[in-house]
């Protein structure tokens, strides 16, 4: 074959001159450079394959990261872990094998995405993400994803929505070049969360209100606390990077306060950052000496009526028969912190009204429908199911059925595909719920759900404390979004709840 039959047989004249003329209208320095990208971009992205590994999360657990390749590069993901997984859960894969990683390894997720999902993927255009989760649902065959592992699915499926965006970004990028709009370089970037935005199906990006850790407790901290997480709102900042400022301010405050009164020793993180200060033994007064030390930190910052206060009370850990055990993690029981569930309604009354909270986290068991629809009921606060909901769809139908809580705690590991994630979310914003997007206590250093945040315009983003890298890097992730929408950037602030 000729090389003129050769350029005829794949029109390569065409494509070359189109890239030519492109090359000329945009002045480039380097038409060598310009005329190899732009001939790259025009040609159609599918998946060449699918390459994992196991890696660690912030724990120094195992965790699945992909790299999903296409013929225009290389796009990479992995997947936190939580403490622990409910019944109604998207199921992670793990090995079981006690003599490696004390049996939490995920080498048989890996080999899954290695060996049956690279094969059934392979060839898909990325940006069909319905797609392309639909497949690895149909190959796993089984309803919270058991057989592949929705560790290994979620990681694939993250990589896929990355490369769908990048995708986009080459076919926009070529259009405005043939159409001569060269000059202005926002016009050709299509960043992950509008990509994630037209998924969802609308065009409004908007920046969360961090919920950022400052103590913590529960089965996240060694002390005897026990709630899992105290929080802070910067609902009264004007941007993300002031509310950013706003937080760490605070926390760094609040390390002086806890500092003075009890000591450097109290001043040990948590998994997710916040101080663990081992403050009293009276599981009640700790509660409000937890509380204080919060109060006069946002006070010290100056941010009395800019910063408000969330609780994740993770009451299932407690919860013994209908009884709550605010004294489950002492090991001298005392007996007398035993609560019942109305006497946790009056204690969450008497915090709401003496303390600026405005958010309390599982406040119930799991199971306790009839005490968090009780409580929900008054209005008190904003309500978040997590354990009760588990981003279970059928769980969010009962529980909007049932008014049972007003607000979304959404782990994109419990749900398992890009796409579920974006039907759950439509599911609570449907019902004018509230949506709180969650790291998980297993972090890696991937931000996509700082991009998901903004894409799906959640009006709250639950990513830990303003220190250590893997919780950092959501949060910073969030600055870059802001700085690169400029004028634009709109933060969510006194509309948290939306």
């Amino acid at each position: 074959m000729s090389v003129q039959e050769y350029l005829d047989k794949h029109m390569l004249s065409r494509k070359l001159e189109d890239a030519v003329n492109a090359a000329v209208r945009a002045k480039t320095p380097d038409p060598v450079l310009f005329i190899s990208n732009h001939m790259k971009k025009s040609v159609q992205s599918v998946i060449t394959k699918v390459k994992a590994r196991q890696i660690l999360d912030s724990r120094g657990i195992p965790t699945v990261e992909v790299d999903l390749h296409t013929n225009k590069g290389v796009f990479r993901a992995s997947v936190p872990s939580g403490d622990s997984s409910g019944m109604y859960e998207a199921v992670e894969l793990r090995d079981g094998d006690k003599g490696v990683y004390l049996g939490n390894g995920v080498a048989k997720a890996v080999k899954n995405i290695n060996d049956k999902i690279s094969e059934a993927l392979v060839g898909m255009d990325p940006t069909l993400q319905s797609q392309i989760d639909q497949a690895m649902i149909d190959l796993d065959k089984t309803e919270k994803k058991g057989e592949l592992g929705a560790n290994a699915i979620l990681a694939v499926s993250i990589a896929a929505c990355k490369a769908g965006a990048a995708e986009k970004e080459a076919c926009f990028s070529q259009a405005f070049y043939l159409l001569g709009g060269l000059n202005n370089k926002k016009f050709m970037i299509v960043p992950l969360y509008r990509h994630i935005a037209d998924l969802y199906g609308k065009v409004s990006p908007m920046l969360p209100v961090p919920a950022f850790t400052v103590i913590s407790g529960g089965k996240h901290a060694g002390n005897n606390l026990a709630i899992q997480e105290i929080m802070i709102l910067p609902t009264g900042a004007n941007r993300f990077v002031e509310a950013l400022q706003m937080g760490t301010e605070t926390y760094h405050h609040l390390k002086a306060v806890i500092t003075e009164k009890y000591g450097t020793h109290d001043c040990n993180v948590g998994e997710s950052g916040g101080f663990a200060p081992n403050v009293s033994r009276q599981a009640i007064l700790f509660f409000r000496e937890a509380l204080d030390l919060v109060k006069e930190a946002i006070r010290r910052a100056g941010y009395t009526d800019k910063i408000q206060i969330a609780l994740d009370v993770a009451a299932t850990n407690f919860c013994i028969g209908t009884r709550y055990d605010l004294d489950f993690k002492s090991p001298q029981k005392s007996g007398q912190n035993f609560l019942s569930a109305e006497d946790m309604v009056e204690l969450y009354r008497e915090l709401c009204n003496d303390f600026p909270i405005v958010s309390i986290e599982d406040p119930f068991d799991k199971e306790d429908w009839e005490h968090i629809k009780r409580f929900s009921s008054t209005g008190i606060c904003q309500v978040v199911g997590d354990d009760l909901l588990m981003s279970n769809a059928k769980r969010i139908d009962r529980a909007i059925l049932e008014y049972a809580c007003n607000a979304l705690l959404l782990k994109i590991n419990q749900v398992g595909t890009v796409t579920e994630v974006i039907e759950v979310v439509k599911q609570a914003k449907e019902a004018h719920w509230g949506v709180v997007t969650s790291h998980r206590c297993g972090e890696t250093i991937d931000s996509f759900i700082a991009d998901l945040s903004v894409g799906l315009s959640v009006g709250q983003i639950k990513a830990g404390a303003p220190c250590r890298g893997e919780r950092l890097e959501k949060y910073i992730q969030l600055l870059r979004i802001e700085e690169e929408l400029g004028d634009q950037a709109v933060y969510c602030g006194v509309d948290w709840k939306q």
